[in-house]
């Protein structure tokens, strides 16, 4: 058998068997700190696919930092075929300053696959492209909900991708949804270039959620058994079929004022379901936010104070409520997966 080779990144070369932590150069900041993208490569003994794992493109999405470090700490991962490229933070800019963009105010989840002589953005998102993600067959991206907003563990998928279909019923996260490709985004870039990207949504900008975070572990070790890149031993069942939904619906605010808010993710709806009510401050005017579809929450906005128009409630379509309540508390309600001390 030939033995298998050790793998290239940035000049540095990792033996099979081995993992180790490598620093591609970004760029400096106005202070001379350079910056870089830090890739965590285990390359595995045996063959298999190469996946990449990102988090943070935008820069206050803490929750996939905390997945990535969960995820790099599974036992599961001893042994391992292929190999896993684990990007913990894609955006250093955005994250040290608790922001989504970068200094340039651009978002580079709109920038791919970026030039080489570009803005920051392009010229970050063109490193990220050709260090990693062209490395690898194929990827799973994490983000959470926007600042002051939460989302239910949910992934969305490119319409038409049966390969992807087949990965995201094996994550098992509780929602499942077509997502069109923008233009400018990771994974249009590397549907491109023939990479097939699960895209996970979970929890709150700047905050962890545990559930979130759990789910997205799982997900991730599910994926790769599904590619055979680890063993069953250590990795979750799903332990329900995920809830796939076609369309969905914001619920956007009537009227100005304090909301109070019902319900939250993970919450059906009916028709003439009261979402939440908003009032002026005096309480002499009220105005509700109702429900006109059959669904399930994935997404909702923390905030209390509310402008018209604001986003509100992102509801889910399903063909029943019931059927969606019963699949997601199955997941949510699920036992601890991993031992305390692999977790913190």
């Amino acid at each position: 058998m030939t033995k298998r080779g050790p793998f290239e990144i940035n000049g540095d070369s990792i033996d099979p068997g081995t993992r180790k932590t490598v620093d591609i150069p970004v760029s400096v900041l106005s202070d001379h700190t350079p910056v870089h993208l830090s890739v965590h490569v285990i390359h595995g003994t045996k063959p298999g696919p190469v996946m990449f794992v990102s988090a943070a493109i935008h820069g206050d999405e803490v929750i996939g930092v905390e997945i990535v470090r969960r995820l790099l700490r599974a036992k599961a991962l001893e042994n391992m075929s292929g190999t896993l490229l684990a990007v913990p933070i894609v955006n250093t800019f955005g994250f040290l300053n608790h922001a989504r963009y970068l200094p340039d105010r651009r978002d580079l989840n709109r920038v791919f696959p970026g030039l080489p002589e570009g803005s920051m953005a392009s010229r970050l998102a063109h490193i990220f492209m050709t260090q990693v993600v062209a490395r690898a067959e194929v990827g799973i991206d994490l983000h959470s909900a926007a600042i002051h907003r939460t989302n239910l563990p949910q992934l969305r998928l490119t319409p038409g991708n049966n390969r992807l279909a087949e990965l995201g019923a094996a994550f098992g996260a509780p929602v499942m949804m077509h997502s069109k490709l923008r233009e400018g985004s990771l994974r249009m870039a590397a549907e491109e270039a023939g990479i097939d990207v699960l895209l996970y949504e979970g929890g709150e900008g700047m905050r962890f959620d545990e559930q979130a975070a759990r789910a997205g572990v799982a997900g991730i070790l599910r994926v790769m058994r599904q590619l055979k890149m680890i063993r069953a031993k250590g990795v979750p069942r799903v332990s329900a079929k995920p809830m796939f939904c076609s369309t969905s619906h914001w619920y956007r605010a009537p009227a100005s004022g304090l909301m109070r808010g019902y319900l939250t993710i993970g919450d059906t709806v009916e028709p003439g379901t009261i979402l939440g009510t908003i009032s002026d401050p005096f309480g002499e005017v009220e105005t509700e936010v109702v429900a006109d579809m059959t669904g399930i929450i994935i997404g909702r906005t923390n905030m209390p104070s509310v402008y018209e128009g604001d986003a509100l409630f992102h509801v889910a379509e399903t063909p029943s409520a019931d059927d969606a309540a019963e699949r997601v508390n199955a997941h949510l309600d699920a036992a601890p997966l991993f031992d305390e001390d692999e977790i913190i």
